[in-house]
């Protein structure tokens, strides 16, 4: 117990001896984890909306014209057994066309017409997109599936904008992840500079490397949690008040992702890192006096 009081107070008292150090330390951990939390708040609602839209793409299945309502609804167990396919919903000819006539501005001009014209299909919703170029070829393949149309295009325009958010979300958060750890570094290697000839001589009569390095393990541990802290607050008001100004507008159709389903994940990752950041930022900086 004295041992800890001991890094407790050194490890505050280096802080206020270095206050505006120590400050810059913390606005920077808050901007780093700030832009962190922001890009990793993009990529998880930019996952959510096309997840959304994913679930709304389908493949266009066409029965053999051949087949009577009732054995083209008898297809329906077969497609639920094609690989990737999550469910499927039958469409009558009637239905097809009254579709196709509900599009049309002078719809009344096709009265006339008779359902027979068009063909009963399914509407396959597919479990990965993805795969749809794979899935459309296992389609064709089932007796009495005469045509497939998938909007493959579509699909990999989905696929490709997902993994173009996440790499570049990933990249900078490492990035950041490294600044934080550098700046952090630094604060506690002045502090370590100031304090040298103290280190050499607890160094000298016989201190442990860990005795050493106490002090300002809780210095960095203490401005890593303040700035996690604080930045999770600044974060937790920016997301409400961005989200609040898109539900006003007219991009308020979007399934924007409540700030109550990050909170949990968001505090943890930002209590994490800032930790992380104080333990490898205080290890940096005190290297080179373990050598002593």
């Amino acid at each position: 117990m004295n041992r800890l009081g001991y890094y407790i107070r050194e490890g505050v008292d280096s802080i206020f001896n270095h206050g505006l150090i120590s400050f810059a330390t913390i606005c920077v951990i808050v901007a780093c984890l700030l832009i962190m939390g922001s890009f990793a708040s993009v990529a998880w609602n930019v996952n959510q909306i096309i997840g959304s839209l994913e679930d709304q793409v389908s493949i266009l299945a066409f029965v053999d014209d051949s087949w009577t309502e009732t054995e083209a609804r008898s297809l329906e167990q077969q497609l639920l057994a094609v690989d990737n396919v999550a469910g499927v919903q039958f469409v009558t000819r009637a239905q097809a066309l009254e579709e196709y006539l509900g599009q049309l501005e002078y719809s009344e001009l096709f009265d006339e017409v008779e359902p027979e014209i068009l063909r009963d299909r399914y509407l396959v919703y597919l479990k990965d997109i993805s795969l749809m170029a794979g899935t459309q070829n296992r389609l064709k393949d089932v007796p009495g599936i005469a045509r497939v149309n998938a909007h493959l295009g579509i699909a990999q325009g989905m696929v490709a904008v997902r993994r173009v958010v996440n790499v570049v979300s990933v990249v900078m958060i490492l990035l950041l992840l490294v600044v934080s750890v550098f700046i952090m570094a630094n604060t506690l290697r002045l502090a370590a500079f100031t304090r040298r000839s103290e280190v050499a001589i607890v160094r000298m009569i016989g201190a442990t490397n860990s005795f050493i390095r106490g002090p300002f393990n809780v210095e960095g541990m203490i401005l890593g949690l303040t700035g996690a802290l604080i930045a999770f607050l600044a974060q937790w008001l920016l997301y409400t008040t961005v989200t609040g100004r898109i539900a006003a507008s007219s991009l308020s159709f979007l399934d924007i992702v409540p700030f109550s389903a990050l909170l949990l994940p968001m505090l943890a990752c930002f209590l994490i890192i800032g930790l992380l950041v104080a333990i490898f930022g205080s290890r940096i900086a005190i290297r080179n006096y373990m050598r002593i």
